[in-house]
């Protein structure tokens, strides 16, 4: 069969994967372009941040307020969905989300485009949201330097972005010396996280075909290189994973919605608390009756509202711990 029409992996609709090599994405992304918002006034633009990758990030600044003195904001670093393997930091419904989050939070934010699989396989997407994170911390760009509060950093991340948020929260917690000096991530925010297990959660019922292709995408986005399932950069509660206690932040708050990533954002959720973690630091903000997608598809829903306040709540944390 001719390389160039023989499949060798495909998950309609996110990817398709041909012996050539040559890989079709499939997940719809609508690109916009950086621009100031007319709806909340924010500006926002491009940079690379890392010349030897080529990886760039969205930088997102609110409008000062009327007689405003411009006090230090909050830097956000934010991690797209995707599944690893597609998504964009311009796709339009994120960018407009991360508008409304930036107007309604007055955080800066830094939303990363990170390297996908499966040309770039995992760990290429944590180690772009690593070099983002530290290129934030150190206040490279002119809004981060002047405007940005390095001591009170986020990472929040969407599905598969909200994998990459753990592993770099992970790893914030694991290094010594690993961020700048003065810099702080105060907080995680995991919307809907990418998290698998080998085994069933509590109240899991029959493999289902979606949740199957979930489980075979992983595999797929880190090049055959896994050691399954019970990895723990996808199960971050497998036996011998790193501790939970061990994540670099003060806060964490896990949302989940009525998909098949639900039950094991729930066990994320019950490990963060049965490694130490102290009630008050971890929350779980569980959408019944929601999709996936339900907070960039429909915006002034309720829930979407609820979830927006809960994440602005969560970026200001430690505005009065300086």
């Amino acid at each position: 069969m001719d390389p160039e029409s023989e499949v060798t992996f495909e998950f309609v609709p996110v990817i398709r994967q041909y012996r050539s090599g040559r890989v079709e994405r499939l997940l719809p992304v609508d690109p916009v372009p950086p621009s100031v918002d007319a709806a909340t006034g924010v500006a926002s633009r491009d940079v690379v941040f890392d010349p030897a990758t080529g990886a760039w990030a969205r930088l997102y600044l609110p409008a000062r307020p009327p007689g405003g003195a411009g006090d230090r904001l909050p830097i956000m670093v934010y991690l797209h969905g995707g599944g690893l393997v597609g998504g964009s930091a311009a796709d339009g419904p994120e960018h407009a989300f991360l508008n409304r989050l930036c107007a309604r939070a007055r955080v800066l934010v830094v939303s990363v485009e990170y390297r996908l699989a499966p040309e770039h396989p995992v760990p290429a997407c944590y180690d772009d949201a690593w070099a983002a994170l530290r290129w934030a911390a150190e206040g490279a760009d002119p809004w981060l330097r002047d405007r940005g509060d390095r001591g009170r950093m986020f990472v929040v991340g969407y599905s598969a972005g909200g994998n990459v948020a753990h592993n770099v929260a992970l790893r914030a917690g694991s290094e010594a010396g690993a961020l700048p000096r003065g810099a702080r991530v105060r907080g995680i925010g995991l919307l809907h996280p990418y998290f698998l297990s080998a085994e069933k959660a509590d109240g899991e019922t029959e493999q289902s075909w979606l949740r199957g292709k979930l489980e075979e995408l992983w595999p797929f986005a880190c090049g055959g290189r896994t050691a399954g399932l019970d990895d723990p950069r996808v199960n971050p509660v497998a036996d011998g994973a790193p501790s939970l206690r061990r994540l670099g932040c003060d806060r964490v708050l896990v949302c989940v919605a009525e998909d098949e990533l639900r039950l094991r954002g729930k066990a994320y959720h019950d490990g963060l608390l049965g490694s130490g973690w102290a009630e008050g630091d971890v929350e779980l903000l569980d959408s019944i009756g929601e999709d996936h997608q339900f907070f960039l598809r429909e915006p002034p829903s309720a829930t979407a509202l609820v979830l927006m306040d809960r994440l602005a709540a969560l970026l200001a944390a430690g505005a009065n711990q300086q």
